[in-house]
């Protein structure tokens, strides 16, 4: 390649951030949403990803409007089906760079059996799970997330079964490969996990504690006034390599674990083991559907 060739090549992978931004954010004034979208963003711009290559999916809820706000190639799906949509996307493109938004009544709910599975088949995916513990596009009814006492639409004399953990859960699947947590008032914390959990080859699970401040506004208050509440597990002396430790710190709540709990590089990715050699070409799905539609065709006599 020439120097021409270089500089053109290398002014055409040079992006700002306003390359990623999408449609103005109808998110409520505080809500952690926002910073997510930021770090996000901030990561598209910092690994250069062509907006043309890269993909978010999602569910429904607050944080399955992400796609909405980006400017990549998106697909807002239905309730609960994020990662099912996300893992054909990656047998069928694997050249593309796939991101998953889900919420915790998307993912831990109505899309509990798809979250087991994707854990299992540990595909390339980064996967955020947008954790405020309450569904709150629908107007503040109780999550399976929600702390035992949660007062809420759907339980307002406060839920009665503990809250489920999503780390805990996710660490126990088989083949599970990585997964973090994070809260959304760290902002520089929060977009070093995203970038871990970008680079890392296989299904990264990063759980991202957010404040609601129109349904939950007091809840996580006493976490953010007194840092003592959380714990850096990088400066802990955490082994992101012991599953078992990983665990047990995860069944912890108080003080908030933030960092990586558990990272395997040597997992098998399901499309690694299944791909077709064939890479699905515009060109190839194009032949092949032509081919079908030749099945029914009535030709003229």
């Amino acid at each position: 390649m020439n120097d021409t060739a270089c500089l053109l090549k290398l002014y055409d992978e040079k992006y700002e951030l306003e390359d990623y931004q999408g449609g103005v954010p109808r998110w409520c004034s505080g809500c952690g949403d926002n910073a997510i979208l930021a770090a996000v963003q901030r990561l598209c711009r910092d690994e250069a990803l062509h907006p043309e290559k890269t993909v978010f999916v999602s569910g429904i809820g607050c944080s399955s409007r992400f796609p909405h706000y980006m400017r990549t190639y998106g697909f807002h799906g239905i309730h609960g089906r994020a990662l099912p949509v996300a893992e054909g996307v990656r047998m069928a493109r694997p050249d593309l760079h796939v991101f998953v938004n889900t919420g915790d009544g998307d993912c831990c709910s109505i899309g509990a059996a798809h979250w087991i599975h994707a854990v299992r088949y540990n595909m390339n995916l980064s996967v955020f799970l947008h954790d405020n513990q309450i569904y709150g596009l629908t107007k503040k009814q109780a999550s399976p997330t929600s702390p035992r006492g949660t007062k809420s639409n759907t339980s307002p004399r406060g839920s009665w079964l503990e809250a489920l953990n999503p780390l805990t859960v996710t660490l126990g699947v088989q083949n599970v490969s990585f997964v973090a947590q994070v809260v959304d008032w760290m902002p520089d914390v929060l977009y070093e996990v995203v970038r871990a959990a970008f680079h890392h080859k296989g299904l990264s699970f990063v759980r991202i504690i957010q404040r609601c401040p129109e349904w939950l506004p007091d809840q996580w208050e006493p976490f953010i006034k007194d840092p003592k509440r959380v714990q850096r597990l990088e400066s802990s002396g955490h082994d992101a390599g012991n599953l078992d430790r990983a665990r047990e710190v995860a069944s912890k709540m108080d003080p908030i674990p933030v960092g990586i709990l558990y990272r395997n590089e040597n997992v098998p990715c399901y499309e690694d083991l299944r791909r077709s050699p064939k890479l699905r070409t515009p060109e190839l799905v194009r032949t092949g559907l032509e081919a079908e539609f030749d099945k029914f065709t009535v030709w003229p006599s």
